[in-house]
């Protein structure tokens, strides 16, 4: 972990459906924390880039949510959106302790500050 990071505890890995996720509430927003089948977990701004939906209540597949208003797919590691309406979500960096999952937040504290 980075000396830059600013880890939080947001929850136990049974909180997060596997090939699902789970909704953090931030000032202005949400983040939207994935379980992948393979038991990875990815954070992401919960806002699609295209129309705006709520990517948390997307479905999960592989590493990838697909958007519930127009199928916009995103790949959860980079937040690249597939397709020709594309755009990109901010990641953040999620870290698995025993039973616990820890978020990165020092993106939100620098997005702050600027």
């Amino acid at each position: 972990m980075s000396q830059t990071s600013k880890w939080v505890d947001i929850g136990k890995v049974s909180d997060v459906p596997v090939r699902g996720s789970r909704l953090i509430q931030i000032s202005g927003g949400g983040i939207a924390l994935f379980r992948t089948s393979d038991d990875q977990f990815f954070a992401i701004d919960d806002r699609c880039p295209h129309l705006g939906g709520p990517l948390s209540q997307g479905i999960v597949h592989d590493q990838r949510v697909t958007c519930p208003l127009h199928n916009l797919v995103i790949d959860l590691p980079s937040g690249e959106g597939q397709g020709p309406d594309g755009g990109c979500v901010r990641t953040y960096p999620v870290d698995v302790q025993g039973d616990r999952i820890l978020l990165d937040i020092s993106k939100l504290t620098r997005q702050k500050v600027a």
